[in-house]
């Protein structure tokens, strides 16, 4: 086995020993063939009913992709691409600061986490759907999602899914972990 493929494969093997909250359901997907010549796609969904039959609160992608080469826009290695959406409250549509803050709840997963990353990229949208007509009696929806990705400075990866975890629970609205505490038996 090459060196580039051990280090993605002791990647691997962290993203897999992860277990985040209780209520995210994280499962490994279909990975992106054409980014990189190595590449992990993980899924995730976020729900407070424990028989998993309601909506979930928040869902997303996390993708992990890995070129030796290390391509020039990633400032190395290592890149990481995901999207995290949820539905939020209507006031939240209305805040302009809205784009600024869905951004800060990622880059401080980040750094709570203590992960260094580098040439950072994303957008924040904010969809507020209004229905009209015979469809007048459905409520107005606010749905937040945050596009990004990122560089990780060294191969520490699931860091970085521990970190991506903890914005997903940010924006599905659950409450912070107590203070000292930095994840709870998980499932996958």
């Amino acid at each position: 086995m090459s060196a580039d493929r051990e280090d993605f494969e002791q990647a691997l093997d962290g993203l897999r020993a992860v277990r985040l909250r209780p209520e995210v359901l994280l499962e490994e997907v279909p990975a992106p063939t054409r980014l990189a010549p190595h590449a992990v796609a993980l899924s995730a969904e976020v729900s407070d009913d424990p028989h998993g039959e309601a909506e979930p609160l928040a869902t997303g992608r996390f993708v992990v992709l890995h070129d030796p080469a290390a391509p020039e826009p990633w400032e190395g290695e290592w890149r990481i691409v995901t999207y995290a959406k949820a539905l939020v409250e209507p006031e939240v549509g209305q805040d302009p600061m809205v784009g600024q803050v869905g951004w800060s709840w990622l880059t401080d997963s980040l750094d709570d986490r203590g992960v260094g990353f580098a040439a950072e990229a994303g957008a924040v949208t904010c969809v507020i759907s209004e229905s009209f007509g015979a469809l007048s009696d459905r409520p107005t929806t606010v749905e937040l999602e945050i596009r990004a990705s990122w560089s990780p400075l060294d191969d520490r990866v699931a860091d970085h899914l521990q970190a991506w975890g903890d914005l997903l629970c940010t924006i599905a609205g659950l409450p912070p972990l107590p203070e000292g505490v930095t994840a709870l038996p998980g499932r996958r």
